[in-house]
């Protein structure tokens, strides 16, 4: 049992780089980015790639995280410049990714990472085992990409982007061009998504180009439990909620798959808990009225 939660702790930090990724679009912008489906796997893909190949397994996350901005460009640029609607943009972007992670994987649907080096090696020659390995190395990768977000979005073109999420109009009316910003908003949170594509492929041992189906739930199920159970009062406070939601959804789900149920119910879970995660919020609002118009009548 100690063992499934470490490596559901594991998991769970290197989800957070994309939990991370997609609070950028989802609460920041208010953009529904579906596009993280395939610049994920695209991630994940390049990583594996260059390692397949012989290459530096570092220089391949940093590969990825730059990949899945690329990818980012690319919904910007079909948002912004072409005006086709935000959402449409993702989902084409994520169309037209499956065909080009299948190309960087060489024509193939997956690459294998067996045996070969990657950045838990070293920790893991330590006598260290993998999921240890992972957590402290998805530690590392997920504290560098906190505090870039967070120095980011104290500056003032942080604050430029987070004003054309709450308002494209008066960020405009304040000099402010919301087609720049979003798109560097865009651009940001698919280079966090990349990074944890590359991070994961090379933590699972390979790349496959379904790995990418239903990432946007999960993605969203960490950033919905993230602020529902842990709270949001603060900027800083929001992106560690995001980190413990990611951890707290991978250890729900162990404890889930260690009572029994079948993997093919994990989309349906999965979608149950967003779900009312999404509702709690709303349902403590109804108790709260309920409660305090029982006490005026009494």
């Amino acid at each position: 049992m100690i063992e499934i939660i470490i490596g559901a702790v594991a998991l769970g930090i290197i989800w957070a780089i994309a939990a991370m990724g997609i609070f950028i679009t989802y609460r920041v912008l208010d953009i529904a980015d579906l596009s993280m489906e395939g610049t994920l796997v695209l991630g994940a893909c390049v990583s594996a790639v260059i390692i397949h190949n012989g290459g530096n397994p570092y220089l391949a996350v940093l590969a990825a995280a730059f990949a899945g901005a690329a990818g980012g460009l690319l919904t910007a640029l079909l948002h912004t410049k072409l005006k086709i609607p935000a959402l449409l943009s993702g989902i084409l972007t994520m169309t037209a990714l499956y065909s080009i992670n299948i190309r960087v994987m060489g024509g193939i649907s997956n690459v294998s990472l067996l045996r070969a080096k990657t950045i838990f090696t070293p920790f893991m020659d330590m006598g260290l085992n993998k999921n240890i390995s992972a957590i402290i190395v998805g530690a590392i990768f997920t504290l560098l990409s906190f505090i870039l977000i967070y120095w980011f979005f104290g500056t003032e073109i942080g604050n430029s982007v987070r004003a054309t999420g709450n308002s494209p109009q008066m960020a405009a009316a304040q000099g402010t061009n919301p087609d720049f910003t979003k798109a560097l908003g865009l651009v940001l949170s698919n280079f966090f998504i990349g990074l944890s594509g590359g991070v994961l492929g090379q933590y699972l041992g390979f790349s496959d180009i379904q790995m990418g189906a239903g990432a946007i739930v999960i993605g969203l199920a960490s950033l919905i439990i993230g602020e529902v159970v842990f709270g949001t009062p603060s900027f800083f406070r929001t992106l560690i909620s995001l980190i413990l939601g990611a951890i707290t959804y991978r250890i729900i789900i162990a404890m889930v798959f260690e009572m029994g149920m079948p993997a093919s119910d994990l989309k349906l879970f999965t979608a149950v808990t967003v779900a009312a995660a999404l509702c709690l919020p709303q349902m403590k609002g109804q108790l709260a009225k309920l409660k305090k118009g029982a006490a005026h009548n009494a």
